[in-house]
């Protein structure tokens, strides 16, 4: 695909010493999931595939220790931006003194759960592909997986090429909160979340696509299926990777460590910088603003009607609004609604800026058998056009088999601003990379 950003040459930056993979280890013994504190679903996207919610066992030990969950900031109405900065920077700072501290070889091995909503097509029908496209969703912090449902269905629907999605949640967001809120940690590293992810492809996602029905708790795979994937990847799908934000830097590392699992990483806007100069001031609003969100609403019709007024949510799609208003609020038992992920650990999660550091001096290294596509944010404002010197070198750190493209119409969050133009962009590329005539041509 053409680039909307021509080569750019990384400049000297110092390097971070990437930390070495920690080995996933797993709870012994047979686990049994507790009671859902949430509804799995059972219906269909588009009336053309099916839609069920499955759990697994996220992997331990957790690369951070068992810290107390910080108290969240009492809240004020009268906060200017300087001091929403000072917030965020001093939250910043005490979660990088808590990994200093902390992090002297005791680790957590409290038990914590992951959820994923499939997507599998209802009728394949004739495929002359040998191995069905496969796609697996990963989100930005804050978000449940769900969010994505709106860029999915303008993508399916003209795009016929995808035979199964996967929809991630990393442990403190969304349905994997619900199940997990007694054992959350008040630290979390992204790599955690990578993790979990390998945990999954390698440990518990389905052989085969054609499996009608499956458990909502997923059940081990053999330790010979596990070590083939690793290997020499999937037998029965071509996978490709996508994550947004925080997710698009998760995406990236577990693909720099298991690439023979990968056909194409589709990375959007993700968070892969040394977060020096701008990024790093900006990324202080940002958790400061976080810290000190409304987290409950008397009922999902004003969570509504707040969100719709907010300058934040007011420019989502109308349909990506109503997503998070039904999946990603809960009713709290007082009669009220509340944010699945608490503010508190979206704090925590977006404080923590190491693996984005780590990610961005591995990026080189990705394997170029991996196709690469940057999709980025072109809206005219002050942080998009602050951003933009450091997103042209972002993009070219693996130059071979890459290519980028802007959205205009999208800021930072281009899933819920701008879904149909991130899906159209995202079907170019598969119908130009997997498409009958791309398959004919390499056979």
């Amino acid at each position: 695909m053409p680039s909307s950003f021509p080569y750019t040459p990384t400049t000297h930056r110092t390097s971070v010493k990437p930390r070495p993979w920690v080995p996933l280890k797993h709870h012994e013994g047979r686990i049994e999931v507790p009671s859902l504190p949430f509804n799995p679903r059972t219906d269909t996207l588009l009336g053309m595939y099916e839609i069920s919610t499955h759990v697994i066992p996220a992997v331990n030990p957790r690369i951070t220790p068992n810290v107390p969950v910080p108290e969240p900031p009492p809240h004020s109405l009268k906060r200017t931006g300087r001091d929403i900065k000072k917030l965020g920077l001093e939250f910043i700072n005490q979660q990088a003194r808590q990994e200093e501290d902390g992090y002297s070889g005791v680790m957590d091995e409290r038990l914590l759960w992951n959820c994923i909503n499939r997507y599998v097509k209802k009728d394949r029908g004739a495929n002359i592909r040998t191995k069905g496209v496969a796609l697996f969703l990963v989100h930005a912090v804050g978000f449940p997986k769900e969010t994505w449902e709106t860029t999915l269905c303008y993508l399916l629907g003209t795009c016929g090429l995808i035979d199964e999605i996967w929809s991630w949640e990393s442990v403190q967001h969304g349905d994997s909160a619900l199940l997990n809120r007694q054992n959350l940690s008040g630290s979390f590293d992204w790599t955690d979340n990578a993790r979990d992810i390998v945990n999954f492809f390698i440990n518990y996602m389905p052989e085969e696509v054609e499996i009608p029905a499956l458990p909502i708790q997923l059940h081990r795979l053999p330790a010979s299926i596990s070590e083939a994937r690793q290997q020499s990847g999937f037998s029965s799908r071509t996978l490709v990777l996508a994550g947004h934000s925080v997710g698009g830097c998760v995406a990236a590392l577990v693909a720099l460590h298991f690439p023979a699992l990968f056909s194409s990483l589709i990375l959007v806007d993700p968070m892969i910088d040394t977060f020096t100069e701008f990024p790093f001031e900006h990324g202080q609003s940002v958790v400061g603003h976080v810290l000190i969100r409304r987290q409950q609403w008397p009922s999902r019709e004003a969570a509504l009607r707040s969100f719709k007024s907010s300058p934040l949510f007011s420019v989502w799609h109308p349909d990506v609004i109503r997503l998070y208003v039904d999946y990603g609020l809960y009713e709290d038992g007082s009669g009220s609604v509340r944010l699945k992920t608490a503010p508190i650990h979206e704090a925590i999660v977006s404080a923590n800026l190491r693996t984005s550091r780590e990610t961005w001096e591995l990026m080189e290294t990705l394997d170029e058998k991996i196709e690469l596509l940057w999709i980025l944010p072109g809206k005219e404002n002050k942080v998009v056009s602050m951003m933009e010197p450091f997103l042209k070198e972002r993009v070219w750190r693996r130059p071979a088999n890459s290519s980028n493209v802007i959205i205009k119409s999208s800021d930072h969050l281009i899933p819920h601003e701008s879904p149909e133009a991130l899906a159209q962009t995202m079907a170019d590329f598969l119908h130009k990379k997997y498409g009958v005539s791309s398959v004919q041509s390499r056979l």
